[in-house]
């Protein structure tokens, strides 16, 4: 039974402890394993006292005995293990590796079935008391081994550049869900410990191809096919060289824990399919490419290509001068030279090599007279035998190339750029060639420079015969830093490298070779000039700001991606990187992370929040910001600054040499859009005096993630047109909140509310009278809490309108309608009528409320005369101001004492009649009305001056 490796993921510490108090855990159950393979079960102990290690005791509860303790293995005591574990601890089948002193894993190399059951983990006490727990439990249930995978066993033999199709069956039976992977193995022949990953079906259905076939993959050549529930078809369209050996199938059984982490429970492999390529042979030609003349001491180079053939052939190559072999390179790069070029190649005169797979090159680095004549190269391509040797697959002979002598010419010089290009960037190193060919001979060399809009040469650096340099007066101060060097590479070629161009090192370069020293008169010398262009970073520099998500949801998350775009993005000049961020309402902009060219990240202080859940992506001329979890407070104009430097400013610390600034980019932070839904169905309820009734707001859908509703109810009575009334409101936080009108010990009781599901709340109703009478809704909110801790109103609904209707029982009572005037004087008295059109039953008794609308300070009530003659006023302060009474069986009479100017305005009353009703009786509500409105004015009181006054006085 192939063994599976155990990965660890277990992590216990989700809780802090209050010290002294010990906490036992282990890995949450159930764990579902295959018999036959191994399990590891992870104890953790967290809040003792005593010593950092502490002890654990293994037992297990078996589901034929569920209260009987069955004691496995212990750190403690090497006989804790009962007998039929014994021989398993023993043998190491079971044993616990302790992670760290509180902290150890149970092991099972080899499951049974028998092994079902409940596993405790338990420490012994080394506290001074017992406090918390000592003991944990998690069950394991051991299932059947039901996964197979079968090929048949086969041998082929195909060609380079054909197909290939293996399907092998992989299937399983396990009761629980699992998911399946399936992956393709290569093992080369000789390499049978050795095998090659080719591609995988994971267990999330994705495509992993293995590193030696990721370009193939993506070119279509290999690909793994589902057919139908348990076949997987391997499909290789180019088969080549590399491919030969074993190949098999591996099936993968994994099934995912409580803790979400997948497991591996099962393994198989099927039978191996042989596969044997022939190599298809390739033709070619080869040619040679050499100078056909050389001068004497001087070196020659011969480089014998090969045009044609395969992708990385293995290739022999032979070379012949004068038709004898000199030197020959085996497939292997075996090098074996003939005669004297041994010697030769020994004193470092002579030189053979491959400079890549298709090119052979011969290097004789002093030539002389005895190395001029016909030279001819052979090339054979080889494969490797079975046996490890190799064979020839096909050779070719190049035409003979003939070499000559050169003779003495005239001195020329040529004046050139290292790289043949007379532009260069900021920054970059310049490096100029100057070469006198002809005769050798002591040569001397002055560099000029002409800059650009001057008319007199700079003399930048010089180099006598015997080699002494000397540099200009301007470049010796510019050259602390070594950035100008003049050095001889062979006795006629000069070189002048500047390390770090800037823009004021364009202009004409000349060169000046002279033979013999300055003091000679008649020495001969040769110039040359070339034009020399340094181009400024600063011109070609642009910063891009680009996101996907101008408008984020709220705790989602967004990217932003500053990229640079300049003409010398291939350089890979080192930059700085910037990110600047301008909160909504704000006019500056912060700082929130700089990645320096160094590879230094420097957060900003500005939100500290920022470093937490930010992630920087850095490339070479790339930025990419994430910002996880997004809040209110990440809304604002983003910008990215990208400041550029030369390539040795890594090591120099050097100025920026150019900056760019990016467009500003708006980031809206938005609520997410809400689902909620209520039922808006009106209806008509007609209830019982004195009986109980709900009133339902009911949800019909809801916005998902982690809300909180709010829910109020509110109220319009039948009897007045006075607007919408709140009854209680039902907070985020659940708690209720009665509306001002319904404050009294008696509102509450009349009215509670009930949250029967997370979509039902109810309005209850007990003991309906006649005031009850009216029109109910709810409305229903939406918060959602942000991550700085603030209520976000996501949407709200209301409810269609309930109206609640009494049941008519015949009783009746009418109130006269007449309108009224009265008039009274400013701090007189005034009485005001309410009458009944009958006295109504004997049974009967009559309450009345009095009520006033001032145009100032709108509709209150005054005072309610109950129908037990209790007298209860609107505010305290008016008990000394008013007086209501009964003054028949059908008149209600309201006074008021000392009339004030204020008091004037409208004033009504509102009769209800009570009865008594059930066993025990008591006194209900039978029905009501309202008189019509009376308006009181107030006159002023007449001054003691006024003459009228003193005649009636008199």
């Amino acid at each position: 039974m192939a063994h599976i490796p155990h990965v660890a993921s277990f992590f216990l510490f989700l809780t802090k402890l209050s010290l002294g108090q010990r906490e036992v855990t282990v890995q949450k159950g159930p764990l579902f394993r295959a018999a036959g393979y191994p399990i590891s079960i992870g104890c953790n102990v967290t809040g003792h006292q005593g010593p950092a290690e502490q002890h654990f005791q293994w037992s297990v509860y078996l589901p034929k005995a569920p209260t009987q303790e069955v004691q496995i293995v212990s750190t403690k005591d090497a006989t804790f293990s009962y007998a039929v574990y014994a021989q398993r601890v023993r043998s190491r089948g079971i044993y616990v590796e302790r992670v760290r002193g509180n902290s150890v894993f149970l092991h099972i190399s080899e499951l049974q079935p028998k092994d079902s059951g409940e596993y405790e983990c338990h420490t012994p006490n080394t506290d001074e008391r017992y406090y918390g727990n000592y003991s944990a439990k998690t069950r394991l249930i051991v299932i059947p081994d039901t996964l197979s995978a079968t090929m048949s066993p086969q041998t082929l033999c195909k060609e380079e550049g054909e197909s290939l199709e293996l399907t092998c069956e992989a299937s399983k039976a396990t009761a629980q869900h699992t998911h399946l992977s399936v992956t393709w193995y290569l093992m080369q022949d000789g390499e049978r410990n050795q095998t090659t990953k080719i591609i995988s079906l994971s267990k999330d259905f994705m495509l992993i191809p293995g590193p030696s076939y990721t370009e193939r993959f993506a070119a279509g050549d290999v690909q793994l096919s589902k057919l139908g529930v348990a076949t997987f078809r391997l499909s290789i369209g180019r088969l080549q060289p590399s491919d030969q050996g074993q190949l098999f199938c591996e099936a993968t059984e994994w099934i995912q824990d409580p803790d979400e982490t997948w497991t591996l429970i099962t393994r198989k492999r099927t039978a191996q399919t042989a596969l044997r390529i022939q190599p298809t042979v390739r033709d070619f030609q080869v040619n040679i490419s050499a100078e056909s003349t050389f001068t004497t001491g001087k070196s020659l180079e011969l480089v014998c290509l090969v045009v044609g053939s395969g992708r990385d052939p293995q290739l022999q190559g032979v070379w012949f001068f004068n038709g004898n072999e000199m030197a020959r390179m085996d497939a292997g790069g075996v090098l074996d030279l003939k005669g004297d070029y041994r010697q030769r190649a020994s004193q470092g005169q002579l030189q053979v090599s491959k400079l890549t797979p298709k090119a052979f090159s011969l290097k004789i680095f002093s030539a002389g007279p005895e190395d001029e004549g016909a030279y001819r190269c052979a090339v054979a391509e080889m494969a490797r035998a079975q046996m490890g040797s190799w064979q020839v697959l096909q050779s070719k002979q190049s035409p003979d190339s003939h070499v000559h002598l050169r003779k003495p010419a005239a001195r020329n010089v040529v004046l050139a750029t290292k790289n043949q290009q007379q532009a260069v960037w900021e920054g970059e190193a310049l490096t100029l060639l100057c070469k006198a060919d002809g005769a050798e001979s002591p040569l001397s060399v002055e560099w000029w420079h002409l800059p650009q809009g001057q008319k007199q040469p700079e003399l930048v650096a010089g180099m006598q015969q015997d080699g002494t340099v000397q540099l200009g007066a301007s470049y010796k101060e510019l050259n602390n830093q070594g950035s100008t060097r003049l050095e001889k590479t062979d006795w006629a070629t000069f070189q002048l490298e500047i390390s770090s161009t800037s823009t004021t090192d364009s202009g004409m370069y000349e060169c000046r070779v002279s033979e013999g020293t300055r003091n000679q008169a008649r020495g001969r010398s040769w110039t040359q000039k070339l034009a020399v262009t340094v181009k400024s970073l600063e011109s070609s520099l642009w910063v891009k700001l680009m996101s996907r998500q101008p408008k984020v949801e709220l705790a989602k998350t967004f990217g932003l991606s500053c990229i640079v775009e300049a003409d010398y993005a291939n350089l890979r000049v080192p930059l700085t990187m910037t990110w600047l961020f301008q909160p909504a309402r704000s006019q500056v902009f912060h700082p929130l992370v700089r990645i320096t060219h160094n590879g230094t990240i420097e957060w900003g202080d500005f939100l500290s929040q920022f470093q937490k859940k930010t992630k920087v992506l850095q490339s070479s001329f790339h930025s990419q910001l994430l910002i996880h979890d997004a809040t209110e407070e990440e809304a604002g104009v983003y910008q990215c600054k990208v400041e550029v430097y030369v390539r040795n400013s890594l090591c120099t610390s050097g100025p920026v040499r150019a900056s760019a600034v990016s467009h500003s980019l708006m980031i809206a932070i938005t609520l997410p859009e809400s689902k909620l839904q209520v039922n808006s169905s009106s209806q008509v309820q007609e209830i019982l005096i004195n009986s109980n009734t709900n009133i339902e707001c009911s949800i019909l859908s809801r916005s998902t993630g982690d809300l909180q509703l709010a829910v109020i109810w509110y109220f319009s009575p039948s009897s007045t047109k006075a607007t919408w009334l709140k009854i209680l409101q039902i907070d985020k936080n659940n708690v209720v909140k009665y509306g001002d009108e319904f404050h009294t010990l008696r509102r509450k009781q009349k009215f509670y509310p009930e949250k029967v599901s997370q979509d039902l709340f109810q309005l209850h109703v007990l003991n309906m009278e006649d005031s009850d009478q009216g029109k109910y809704h709810c409305a229903v909110e939406e918060w959602l809490l942000s991550t700085n801790g603030t209520w976000l109103k996501l949407g709200e609904k209301k409810s269609g309108l309930t109206e609640l209707k009494l049941r008519s029982t015949g009783s009746k009572v009418r109130v006269s309608k007449g309108y009224k005037t009265e008039n009274a004087t400013e701090h007189g008295e005034v009485a005001i009528h309410c009458s009944l059109e009958s006295s109504g039953s004997s049974a009967s008794l009559f309450s009345v409320m009095w009520y006033q609308n001032r145009e100032n300070s709108g509709r209150k009530m005054l005072v309610h005369l109950q129908h037990d003659g209790l007298l209860e006023y609107g505010e305290e302060g008016l008990r000394s101001h008013l007086h209501c009474y009964r003054s028949s069986p059908t008149d209600f009479v309201l006074k008021l004492h000392r009339v004030e100017m204020e008091d004037a305005g409208l004033y009504w009353c509102r009769v209800t009649e009570w009865q008594l009703h059930g066993s025990p009786s008591k006194w209900v509500n039978q029905a009501s009305d309202e008189s019509q409105h009376m308006m009181l004015t107030v006159l002023p009181s007449v001054s003691i001056d006024d003459p009228w006054t003193k005649c009636w006085t008199r």
